[in-house]
């Protein structure tokens, strides 16, 4: 075990006694991205006179910046940027969350690229091994400090001096590059891991939407006669169940015309737009699921908001085109209103919620909502496009069998999916722990 000493910062504690402590502008210096551009500079597509540049989307989702997601960018020949040089550290000094400021990738390649605007580059100059460096910035221990120095609101940012003043830990040269290469052997060995992990949800998630749409058009009966839905993308279906539309089957209304800033500490929970996408898509049980609150007095204001069990819910926006068409179905009595941005389906009809709530998930009804979306940057699902939408209605008996076989079946899928993102979430809780241990001089590598 090392022999430790105080390193006379707080937040830093022990360290071994052979390592220094330098602040970051003694080592190198810190430059800027791209200045005196406009949107029309841009293309996320190569054309002549453009060259690549690193977006702060690739500095946020990577430690080691990944290119084959590169942008473009037009610079004159006689125009004067920035360009960043193989074992550059990038930082990201603004951000609008609290979790991304201050995170670091570093660029490991020697091909011409340039940095976009909102971003910082560091280049090592002395005393430092780059990739070392680079895992000092995104340890635990380094993370705390950025979130100490940051400022802001709306948009959060670390000023330059605060970037120029960090302490660093610093071993001698070789040792720095014998940590550098523990973790590279580590981090990969960990990643290769998680890879193998995630593929094996897609194929788990696949296996499930594989089951839903097969079980939600055919049925349970595999020798039930079929005929002609009389819908080319549908096909066949049981000749003794139904087609109709949504608006045939259900009432339509909005949610509640309100804000975040209307949420009180009690009253009535509220499901908005945020909660589908996020917490409780598909099912929402009030006994086990907790919502904001909104004030009792939209009982009398907003009746028409309230929800009962077995009513639908769905968001009437959607960031990507994937996540149109999420909605929840109620599962309990509990009283509760729907929030902004959101759509009511009530049924008029007896149905089985259930099975609508496997029928909803289905590509067959996912696809016709996406088709009919529309925006850019958000995707809107209106009323008219849900009231449009076909669904093929079995006897009110096999609904209930349908669901209940399909309710089993996705309990064991789901049962394993958790068990697997649990996996994933405790070896990233591993890797962010040796990463800080490692650069922290915290442990020998053995």
């Amino acid at each position: 075990m090392k022999n430790l000493k105080n390193s006379g910062i707080e937040w830093l504690g022990e360290i071994p006694e052979h390592w220094e402590i330098k602040r970051l502008r003694y080592v190198g210096y810190i430059f800027g991205g791209l200045t005196g551009k406009t949107a029309k500079d841009f293309n996320r597509e190569y054309q002549k006179g453009f060259k690549p540049y690193i977006t702060f989307t690739n500095v946020c989702n990577n430690t080691i910046i990944d290119s084959n997601k590169m942008e473009y960018v037009s610079i004159g020949d006689l125009e004067t940027q920035n360009k960043v040089l193989k074992n550059d550290i990038l930082f990201l000094q603004t951000s609008e969350t609290f979790d991304d400021i201050g995170k670091t990738a570093i660029y490991l390649d020697d091909k011409e690229v340039y940095l976009n605007t909102f971003c910082k580059g560091f280049r090592v100059e002395k005393s430092a091994y780059p990739l070392f460096l680079n895992y000092i910035f995104i340890s635990l221990t380094y993370k705390r400090y950025f979130l100490s120095n940051c400022s802001g609101f709306t948009r959060i940012n670390l000023r330059q001096e605060h970037l120029l003043d960090i302490p660093l830990i610093l071993p001698p040269l070789k040792e720095q590059e014998q940590i550098a290469n523990f973790l590279d052997e580590k981090c990969e060995k960990i990643q290769n891991f998680i890879e193998k992990k995630e593929k094996l949800l897609s194929l788990l998630q696949e296996q499930k939407q594989a089951l839903i749409n097969e079980t939600i058009t055919k049925g349970l009966d595999k020798n039930v006669k079929l005929k002609n839905s009389g819908i080319e993308w549908l096909g066949e279906i049981p000749e003794h169940w139904e087609v109709r539309k949504l608006k045939m089957l259900f009432s339509f209304g909005n949610g509640l015309n309100i804000t975040k800033a209307d949420f009180i500490s009690f009253g009535i929970p509220c499901i908005s737009y945020g909660e589908i996408h996020s917490k409780y898509p598909c099912r929402l049980d009030l006994s086990v699921h907790k919502l904001p609150f909104v004030s009792e007095t939209y009982l009398n204001d907003k009746p028409q908001s309230l929800l009962s069990k077995g009513d639908f819910v769905f968001a009437d926006t959607s960031e990507d085109i994937e996540g149109s068409g999420n909605f929840t179905c109620i599962q309990s009595n509990i009283p509760l209103f729907a929030g902004y941005h959101t759509i009511i389906l009530r049924p008029k009809t007896q149905i089985y919620s259930l099975y609508f709530s496997f029928l909803f998930d289905s590509i067959f009804v996912r696809n016709q909502i996406r088709e009919k979306v529309w925006g850019v940057k958000v995707f809107s699902i209106t009323k008219s496009i849900l009231k449009e939408v076909q669904c093929f209605i079995p006897p009110l008996k096999e609904q209930e069998q349908i669901a209940n076989f399909l309710d089993e079946k996705c309990e064991k899928i789901d049962s394993l999916i958790t068990k697997i993102k649990k996996q994933i979430e405790l070896i990233k809780e591993y890797k962010t722990t040796l990463i800080n241990e490692a650069v922290c001089g915290r442990m020998d590598l053995k």
